[in-house]
């Protein structure tokens, strides 16, 4: 399924700690590969001792590129081990972290990286005719049901189950009889 379009109308389905964390770096001297190209070249490495350890936390990625250089949108089970696995100096960020630094203090203006992170109370998503990508692939790839074809009741029943907060009542769900909607 990883290249072939899923038929239809898709969402994901995911209950648990959802983090979407957004790292990527910025080509701020492009013409200077010898300071850039090490940053970029760590990030392979990290995604596929993620990916190899069921338990690192990672959930799924997709790799992407813009203007000012290449990112990652990752999906965590959980913002804990997102953090453990920075921190771990067995493992293969912390190093880079460090060769980093050391490379910024000597050229600040080479090269720049970036991060953000959402710890997601709900989420949405709707696919149509496409190949599994971001959040069904990292979740569970699901038909949009009867009651959610719009964006507005897929995100009111879209609830993620964050360990220590109550589970408070779920907005009503749109029942107007429209299909689509913002996102749809």
């Amino acid at each position: 399924m990883a290249n072939k379009a899923v038929p239809g109308r898709v969402t994901h389905e995911y209950e648990g700690e959802l983090v979407v964390f957004h790292i990527g770096m910025t080509f701020n001297k492009w013409w200077r590969p010898d300071l850039w190209l090490p940053v970029f070249l760590a990030m392979p490495a990290m995604m596929r001792e993620l990916v190899e350890d069921p338990d690192s936390g990672l959930l799924g990625f997709e790799l992407l590129f813009n203007r000012r250089g290449p990112f990652a949108v990752q999906y965590w089970s959980s913002v804990d081990k997102l953090y453990d696995y920075a921190s771990a100096g067995s493992l293969s960020h912390r190093p880079a972290w460090s060769r980093f630094n050391a490379m910024a203090r000597k050229h600040p203006e080479a090269v720049g990286v970036w991060h953000e992170t959402f710890v997601a109370e709900r989420a949405e998503s709707m696919f149509v005719g496409t190949p599994a990508m971001g959040l069904p692939k990292a979740t569970k790839v699901v038909p949009v049901g009867k009651g959610h074809h719009s964006a507005r009741a897929r995100l009111a029943d879209g609830a993620t189950t964050v360990p220590g907060s109550p589970a408070g009542p779920r907005p009503a769900e749109d029942h107007d009889g429209r299909h689509g909607g913002v996102g749809a």
